[in-house]
């Protein structure tokens, strides 16, 4: 396993990768001992400008492991636009499958990869910042941080939490 991490604004993130793909994208509160590879520093490098406001979505080799089902989430996951988050609601008819809103909400729960597969980009149905493995805080930072890199205008997220 290869890893590498960047200290960002909203915290420690670290990169987990095997020779080819990336798997894992998570904070930590601590530094572990950096192992890097190749894909681990391309995947640095498009964050470091991500956080910069230089880019806003990722095209370095990722895996994740889960069902069809699962793997179409997170598809459609990196087809929502940076600045236009949208309700499980809206992501569930998008998917053809409006009944699938807590199926589609669990799979977004299960994404291993943060910020590049953006499971931070959907929100609840009257616009509250809601599940969010890393933190509401860290999720309202990303979707505002979005908002000034594409100057889609007044976050429409400024609900407190």
């Amino acid at each position: 396993m290869f890893s590498s991490s960047i200290e960002s604004p909203i915290g420690l993130l670290v990169i987990k990768a095997n020779d080819h793909e990336v798997f894992s994208i998570n904070f930590s509160d601590q530094l572990s001992e950096q192992n890097p590879n190749k894909i681990t520093e391309q995947a640095k490098a498009q964050f470091i400008e991500y956080f910069e406001g230089k880019r806003t979505n990722f095209n370095f080799p990722i895996l994740q492991i889960g069902t069809d089902f699962q793997k179409n989430v997170w598809n459609e996951l990196r087809r929502i636009e940076a600045g236009k988050p949208i309700t499980y609601a809206a992501l569930a008819k998008r998917m053809k499958n409006p009944l699938a809103i807590r199926a589609i909400a669990s799979a977004n729960g299960k994404n291993k990869l943060l910020i590049a597969v953006p499971c931070h980009r959907v929100i609840g149905s009257n616009g509250e910042l809601i599940g969010f493995a890393a933190g509401l805080w860290r999720k309202k930072w990303l979707l505002e941080h979005e908002t000034r890199i594409t100057r889609s205008g007044q976050s429409t997220l400024m609900h407190e939490f």
